[in-house]
């Protein structure tokens, strides 16, 4: 395309505004070969040396252009969900709730806005195999007209833990041993390793070596929040509220056996090629909602903790609610720009979601954006891909930094009074919104206790029929197989004879160990037994009781009483 004839520097800058779009739709026909700088080169293969056999020249800016962005091509892979697949869609809201928030993207029926989803395996590297049993990564971008809203999802309803600083020691024994470099697919003692001594982590546990353990491609699964957010009205009134996106396709799994005949691409493949030959992939987006005061007494009564990852609110109880459905229709044009630097982050939230105070959430709300400031730089958000769509011109302080495109021309970085900036009149009251925190600063860990099992079981006894029991049986037994060290191996068939007799029996009988008898006699590393009989058990390996007991009453939930009627009604916070 030929340069304006206007000279002046705002004609260049809009040209380049203007440039992404159209240098994602060129074709290699209409391009001419040049270096970075735009000066056009005879062929790419060209070098300079002196003479026909002498060394090269170093004012071969061609070459030393060539070779030095070959050698920093590759930004950091993601530390977890680096193997992923995503395309782009839309979302539109058909059951509208605005008696529950005011995001303005659940405004009205027809609301649409723009999405970008990745889904991914969590603890393999970006060359690892799509069909390892592993959980997936399920996160949509919803480009609503308040910001972008990010939901940083797993195709599990729970997760390993619940207890944040454990995490990237849990992702740690998902990786190669430090020692031998071998993954847990030929050595899985730190797998078991971790698990035998977080016995919290058995819920998730029996998901992953059940049939959801390995999905038929990204289409056939589900995604869940697994965190407890909050939906806040324009009354200010709110509710706990979990996320499901519900598969239009249904569900379906790949056996243990059949997932070593795939290719290591099957999932990427299955969702390229099916939205390429028009085969859109649907979820429906519903949520699960629950009162501040619902939240006290399911804790009270059932023991269940809205506060807690591996915990899950019961269906029948809570029922699911549609609000709308996405659709991908479009895959990317260039997988690193689109779905490699793609950024998904939890604390993005429009107006009238908030998160709650479970504490594995608090800690990704830092966590995420603070990958991608190293994985991507500062200015990630300036991306094309991530970049908002918002409904009104959007104005901040933020200037500089690595790849600044958008630098906000002359306008001052700081709160001016000659060029002053508009501010939107508060719509959240955040006193009223959130809860009433107040205390001393206190050591806290979980504790393993009797309800940790209850949900277990019921997947066991009630969703499982008896072949997937026995595939389960297989899965455990042949990952049990390739671990080193038969003590832990002899504690998480204890950890699964808590859950029911049953499972201790088919995997003794499969691996030939017999497990201890249960874990009240147990001690562990990484969590509180609040099942020991022994009080000297009780606390996790190495702690101190007599300096600060780390156990909480009630495990971090919203005891009776934790919600207030009013928190504070003068609205000094808010967005």
């Amino acid at each position: 395309m030929a340069p304006s004839a206007d000279t002046s520097f705002a004609a260049h800058a809009a040209d380049q505004f203007t440039a992404y779009k159209d240098d994602r739709e060129t074709k290699s026909q209409d391009v001419l070969y040049s270096t970075s700088n735009g000066v056009p080169m005879p062929h790419p293969y060209e070098t300079q040396r002196a003479g026909e056999n002498g060394p090269l020249l170093l004012q071969d800016f061609h070459l030393i252009d060539l070779l030095s962005h070959f050698d920093r091509e590759r930004i950091p892979e993601r530390v977890v969900h680096a193997k992923g697949s995503g395309a782009h869609g839309f979302f539109e809201c058909t059951n509208p709730i605005p008696d529950l928030t005011q995001a303005d993207v659940f405004s009205e029926k027809g609301k649409k806005c723009s999405v970008t989803a990745r889904f991914s395996t969590v603890g393999g590297e970006s060359g690892s195999h799509d069909c390892a049993r592993d959980p997936r990564g399920f996160s949509v971008k919803f480009r609503t007209e308040d910001g972008n809203w990010d939901m940083v999802a797993n195709n599990t309803p729970v997760f390993f833990l619940r207890d944040p600083a454990k995490f990237p020691h849990f992702i740690h024994t998902q990786k190669r041993d430090p020692a031998t470099h071998l993954t847990h697919a030929d050595d899985s003692t730190m797998f078991w390793d971790y698990l035998c001594n977080n016995p919290e982590s058995i819920h998730q546990v029996m998901i992953l070596m059940g049939d959801r353990g390995i999905p038929d491609g990204y289409r056939f699964m589900h995604g869940y929040s697994g965190h407890s957010l909050k939906l806040v009205n324009k009354s200010g009134d709110w509710v706990y509220a979990q996320v499901h996106f519900k598969s239009q396709q249904g569900t379906k799994f790949i056996t243990q056996e059949d997932s070593a005949s795939k290719s290591p691409d099957y999932s990427q493949k299955d969702l390229y090629e099916a939205i390429e030959r028009g085969d859109y992939p649907k979820w429906d987006v519903s949520i699960q909602t629950m009162t501040p005061k619902q939240a006290e007494e399911v804790w009270e009564s059932q023991r269940i903790n809205v506060f807690d990852l591996t915990h899950v609110w019961p269906q029948g109880q809570f029922p699911l609610r549609k609000i709308g459905e996405f659709t991908l229709n479009e895959n990317a044009a260039n997988y690193f720009a689109e779905i490699e630097q793609v950024a998904f982050n939890p604390s993005h939230m429009p107006p009238g979601i908030e998160p709650s105070a479970d504490p594995v959430l608090q800690s990704r709300l830092f966590s995420y954006p603070d990958t991608h400031r190293h994985r991507i730089g500062v200015n990630y958000q300036q991306l094309p891909v991530n970049a908002p769509r918002s409904g009104f011109k959007m104005g901040n302080f933020q200037r500089d930094g690595q790849m600044a495109f958008y630098n906000q021309g002359s306008r001052p970085n700081y709160l001016s009074s000659i060029e002053p900036i508009s501010f939107r009149p508060r719509t959240v009251n955040l006193d009223k919104a959130h809860g009433h925190f107040s205390g001393q600063a206190i050591a806290f860990m979980s504790e393993i206790r009797s309800e940790d099992f209850n949900a277990p079981r019921a997947l066991w006894k009630k969703v499982f029929d008896e072949p997937a029991r026995e595939r389960f049986i297989n899965n455990v037994a042949g990952k049990m197989a390739m671990c080193k060290k038969e003590e832990l191996l002899k504690r998480q068939i204890a950890i699964f004879r808590e859950v029911d007799g049953d499972i201790a029996t088919r995997l003794e009988k499969a691996t030939g160990i017999k497990g201890y008898d249960g874990i009240a006699n147990m001690r562990f590393n990484g969590t509180h037994n609040g099942m020991a009989t022994d009080p000297k058990l009780k606390h996790a390996n190495g702690m101190n009781a007599s300096c600060g007991d780390s156990i909480p009453g009630s495990n971090g939930a919203p005891k009776s009483g934790t919600h207030l009627a009013t928190n504070g009604t003068n609205g000094i916070n808010g967005h």
